[in-house]
């Protein structure tokens, strides 16, 4: 049940023919009615979605081509607990290609050194706690590389 000053994450997987795309968002809801960043007055709340914004900044400023997926793995994952946070995703992971098939998807993951200009779309999607908390935030958007620099679609 959804309540009137409440915390939702939307995580959707649309589909264009054989094409799967990705999107994610965590919504904050007062009095019925969903808020954008600066009217939320929850302070929890306000600073894990503040965290996902920094954290997809973060990631304009270190990914390039060449960077590979676990590259961006550590990176991302070690400033996550350096402010404070912890990875909720249940593999650890913070995203992956866009692909035609599910079993073809490319994880920003430990050990995997393909670089992220290798693949046309890559999704970053860091799905976020604090440690002891009951809520999780989480922001997907989906990257690529045009002319060497990162372009969100």
């Amino acid at each position: 049940m959804i309540a009137p000053n409440d915390l939702i994450t939307i995580d959707l997987s649309p589909q264009n023919g054989d094409t799967w795309g990705d999107y994610a968002r965590t919504v904050i809801l007062q009095n019925g009615a969903v808020v954008d960043l600066d009217g939320i007055e929850n302070k929890e709340w306000k600073q894990g979605l503040l965290m996902e914004d920094f954290l997809h900044h973060e990631l304009t400023l270190f990914a390039r081509p060449e960077t590979t997926f676990e590259a961006l793995y550590y990176h991302m994952n070690n400033l996550i607990k350096a402010k404070g946070f912890m990875n909720l995703d249940f593999s650890g992971n913070l995203g992956h290609s866009i692909a035609r098939r599910r079993d073809d998807r490319v994880y920003i993951e430990r050990g995997n050194r393909i670089r992220l200009g290798d693949v046309a779309l890559f999704t970053f999607e860091p799905h976020i706690g604090h440690h002891g908390s009951k809520y999780g935030y989480k922001k997907e958007n989906i990257y690529y590389f045009e002319n060497g620099n990162l372009q969100e679609l």
